[in-house]
């Protein structure tokens, strides 16, 4: 899969790839159904796929002159670069960094924080 240098989406094209990767081949008619109101235009939700497309995210394929559009990127591919920009970009690759700043902000409790101690652990002993 050959894709274009911007690899990152805007909110809108998000907004489709996640109606993609839970839904595997859609038309825009069936993806506008999935919108709630007030629903974007056919020709808006075109446009959006067709910029998809270029980028190299989306294919499609014709049947019976309807297009029906797929994800080419896995949602776990696309989670992981993005994941990985943010803590370039926010947290100068410290992964440290982002934890202690959800510790900071309690948006992760002692709970969660022991068992991610616990899933570390076990894999370090995997590893071994």
């Amino acid at each position: 899969m050959t894709r274009k240098n911007n690899d990152q989406l805007t909110p809108k094209e998000e907004e489709l790839m996640h109606f993609l990767w839970n839904n595997p081949q859609m038309s825009i008619s069936k993806l506008v159904e999935l919108y709630p109101e007030p629903k974007p235009h056919f020709n808006t939700v075109a446009t959006v796929m067709r910029r998809l497309e270029a980028k190299g995210f989306v294919g499609h394929v014709a049947d019976a002159g309807t297009f029906h559009y797929f994800a080419k990127v896995p949602k776990e591919s696309f989670r992981d670069r993005s994941f990985s920009r943010l803590i370039r970009s926010y947290f100068g690759g410290s992964y440290y960094g982002a934890v202690s700043a959800l510790v900071a902000e309690e948006k992760i409790s002692s709970d969660e924080l022991r068992e991610l101690l616990r899933l570390v652990e076990q894999k370090g002993k995997t590893e071994k």
